[in-house]
């Protein structure tokens, strides 16, 4: 029972040590049966000792020959027997009496365990130098990568540092540039502010002595500056309206022309006029500021008292000569005209030619007489209107039959091209627009070239008549023509041509044409012609 269950024992421990689950059933085969046999052949066949001292050892190492397949294994089993045999003579030459059969068992079992476990430590240890050497070898080469890593990585930080204090120089360096440039730009600023605060107080020294009056109001309308000029024109003092907005202002009785005329947006104006007391007159002009992106509106006052004195004088003296001109020459008219038609008697045709020159030349100063009295009228806002409704077509046909005359003399082709439909009639003031249109016509005439050209065209469209007169004259400089519906004014080529004119009929037709609310406007190219056109409002009937 014993021998079998030590068999089975080593058999199964051998095979859980070599793991080997494909030949497993083989082997355990091979570990009992055939030790089985052989051992048992010999102990039932032979004396006592026979079978102790020979059966259980053929058995033992036929059963590990078969499980470790190893000569090593033989070998030690064949030591083992050796030195088992030497114990038991030993034995029996100490004492003197033989071993019984279970003790030697009990030996060659111990023997046996001994030398499987004995095996198995060998194998293990054998299987743990070779992973200790192993890792002791991937232990040097990660030992000499982790060297060269070290080493790359110490030479990387060396150059970092290397760089990063050149970087720290470099920037040192720069800081200490950038702070004397900044002294620099301090002292530029220090001496830029002492010579602002000078410009400043040169400018408010200018400001306060101006002779105009200023005020600016910022972008929120409020008034932010105002100089003592402008304190004196409007009668108010600086600590009462600085900081107030042009609506605030408007609640002033002295300031409710200026609110008026500037308006709650302050409108861009260029020389408006302004009445205040005592005959004041001030021209009022808008000017817009920008300053850091705001918009500020600069408001000057212009004191033309004198001036419109002067002027008013000076129109007094032109009207009261006028008028004071126009009964004797209207006496001389009539009597060169009586003698022209010979009620006084005969006259020879030397006289004849010598009193219709004389004729001729009173009536152009009766002309110019008429036209002073016109522009005092105008200026006094005494030229009276009497708008009724007409037909605009028919004045401008008979306008042109009344200088047929003088346009025949001077060989000019004059074309007026009639619009197709009807034009409807406009409220106008017939003897100013004749006026106007004559004046436009005879400087058509008078300064165009010989057998040169006229084209009138009238058209029209809902709101307005336009009327266009086109001339192939001597035309504007262009330099000129900002001032040609100024008073007095006479283009220098057209001085070049004839002497005779007064510079007024071009201002008197401007204000005719804007008195009836239209526009006037005109081309021109020097030494080509002149293109001027005015246009009339059509009535609006509910």
């Amino acid at each position: 029972i014993l021998f079998f269950a030590n068999a089975i024992f080593f058999s199964y421990f051998v095979v859980a040590l070599k793991k080997n689950f494909k030949v497993w059933i083989l082997k355990y085969l091979l570990a009992i049966y055939t030790p089985l046999l052989v051992g048992g052949w010999i102990y039932f066949s032979n004396p006592e000792y026979i079978k102790i001292l020979l059966g259980a050892p053929v058995m033992m190492l036929a059963m590990i020959g078969f499980i470790f397949y190893n000569p090593k294994v033989l070998l030690m089993a064949f030591f083992t027997i050796v030195v088992m045999f030497g114990f038991l003579f030993f034995h029996l030459s100490r004492i003197g009496s033989p071993l019984q059969p279970y003790d030697i068992y009990l030996i060659y079992t111990f023997l046996g365990m001994s030398m499987i476990l004995y095996y198995a430590i060998i194998e293990r240890t054998k299987v743990f130098f070779k992973e200790l050497v192993k890792a002791r070898s991937g232990l040097a080469e990660a030992k000499t990568i982790l060297e060269v890593k070290v080493k790359a990585r110490t030479e990387e930080l060396e150059e970092l540092t290397e760089s990063l204090d050149q970087k720290v120089k470099e920037r040192t360096h720069e800081l200490e540039e950038g702070r004397k440039g900044l002294l620099n730009i301090l002292e530029d600023v220090a001496e830029s502010r002492q010579e602002a605060e000078e410009e400043r107080n040169k400018t408010l020294a200018i400001i306060t002595n101006f002779t105009d009056g200023l005020l600016v109001f910022n972008n929120q309308k409020k008034l932010s500056l105002i100089n003592p000029q402008a304190e004196k024109f409007l009668g108010i003092k600086s600590n009462k309206v600085i900081g107030q907005t042009i609506s605030a202002m408007g609640r002033m009785s002295s300031l409710k022309g200026l609110v008026k005329l500037l308006g709650k947006e302050i409108n861009p104006i260029f020389r408006k006029e302004l009445g205040g007391k005592d005959d004041l007159v001030l021209e009022v002009s808008v000017l817009a500021l920008s300053r850091e992106e705001q918009i500020e509106n600069l408001v000057v006052l212009h004191n033309i008292t004198r001036e419109k004195l002067v002027e008013r004088m000076k129109t007094e003296f032109v009207s009261i000569t006028a008028h004071q001109l126009r009964t004797p020459l209207s006496a001389i008219k009539w009597t060169l005209k009586m003698l022209l038609e010979e009620d006084l008697g005969k006259i020879t045709e030397e006289q004849r030619e010598f009193i219709g020159k004389t004729y001729q030349s009173n009536e152009r100063m009766i002309s110019l007489i008429n036209d002073l009295l016109n522009v005092t009228r105008i200026e006094e806002g005494r030229y009276v209107y009497n708008p009724v409704l007409s037909n605009i077509t028919k004045l401008v046909e008979s306008l042109i039959d009344q200088c047929k005359n003088e346009i025949n003399i001077r060989k000019i082709n004059l074309e007026f091209k009639k619009p197709k439909k009807q034009l409807p009639k406009v409220l106008i003031d017939v003897e100013k627009i004749n006026l106007a249109v004559q004046n436009l016509l005879d400087n058509a005439i008078q300064y165009n070239k010989l057998e040169g050209s006229i084209k009138i065209s009238l058209k029209s469209n809902k709101k307005e008549i336009e009327f266009s007169i086109e001339d192939s004259g001597v035309g504007i400089p262009k330099k000129q023509e900002k001032r040609i519906f100024t008073k007095f004014f006479r283009a220098a080529n057209v001085m070049r041509m004839d002497t005779r004119g007064s510079g007024l009929g071009l201002f008197i037709v401007k204000n005719i044409i804007e008195a009836h609310k239209g526009r006037i406007w005109f081309e021109s190219k020097e030494g080509k012609g002149t293109i001027f056109h005015f246009t009339l409002p059509v009535p609006i009937y509910k």
